[in-house]
């Protein structure tokens, strides 16, 4: 099947596929490219789809298995594996704004997720958008005595940690009995596909960084998001009706903006991709 593939940055972050249908059915050889280009550029933006939740889903399964959420009460109709984001009321005034703050999908899970897709049901006017960052690109940049001090650092990831820069929705009982143990990752992880070194963070659920004093480690993660959130790493992505965006958790984080009207509804279904084991990062001066 014949498709246009446009790089939407100068640092492979992100790239736009025209002329596919994800409701057709997807042979051995689309799928091997799409899974290419997907570890080459960590964001696809696959333009003019028109998916219920069961047709959402299905497109998931072209770069693997679908993963479940925490969160097991706010599923959409249609598909158990399909879940809603959108804006909430939580006080008068007060929202909770979905995936606002930068981090990496379910992290505290001893094994994540590889990937993330979003397809919206309902976007407001202006704003919204959802920001990426590249997180090779900001390892690579690391000066080499950053990356001798990380080299082999282990965080522990918890579902929200006591300094995370924003409370989360809370689980329900459910939820809470499913919940998995915390996930102990790398800070500097090998990506699987690409064979190459991304930053692992995640302030939101890291509690703690192995073998290092409290302030020590929390001075460490304010260090490195701040080197990794810069523009220069970034793709922004502005929502259109019939998007649907995919990501790689193992390469980028990304975050959603509640720079909108809160009268209006942000609503888009999300599911995620199953992954594996997080792979340490062969030390300094050894090949991957």
């Amino acid at each position: 099947m014949a498709y246009q593939l446009t790089p939407l940055t100068n640092h492979e972050t992100g790239a736009e596929i025209l002329g596919l249908d994800l409701k057709a059915p997807v042979g051995t050889e689309l799928r091997n490219a799409l899974n290419d280009a997907f570890a080459r550029y960590h964001v696809l933006v696959f333009r003019d789809q028109k998916l219920t939740a069961p047709e959402f889903a299905h497109t998931g399964e072209i770069f693997g298995e679908l993963m479940s959420h925490h969160h097991k009460d706010v599923r959409a109709s249609g598909h158990p594996e399909v879940y809603v984001v959108r804006n909430e009321q939580i006080a008068p005034g007060k929202y909770r704004i979905q995936g606002e703050t930068f981090h990496t999908d379910h992290s505290n899970h001893p094994i994540p997720p590889k990937a993330t897709a979003l397809h919206p049901v309902s976007l407001p006017t202006h704003g919204g958008d959802t920001q990426f960052v590249n997180m090779h690109n900001a390892y690579d940049d690391l000066a080499e005595a950053m990356k001798r001090r990380i080299d082999g650092l282990r965080a522990v990831h918890v579902f929200e940690s006591r300094f995370s820069p924003r409370k989360l929705r809370p689980l329900n009982e459910e939820s809470s009995k499913a919940l998995p143990p915390p996930g102990v990752h790398p800070l500097v992880r090998l990506h699987p596909e690409n064979g190459r070194k991304a930053l692992y963070l995640n302030p939101v659920r890291i509690e703690s960084i192995v073998g290092m004093p409290e302030d020590e480690a929390l001075a460490l993660v304010a260090e490195l998001m701040a080197h990794a959130t810069q523009k220069k790493y970034e793709y922004r992505h502005q929502w259109r009706y019939g998007d649907m965006v995919i990501w790689d958790n193992r390469s980028v984080m990304h975050q959603a903006n509640g720079d909108y009207d809160m009268n209006e509804v942000r609503h888009l279904h999300r599911i995620m991709i199953a992954g594996e084991p997080v792979l340490a990062a062969p030390p300094l001066g050894v090949a991957a």
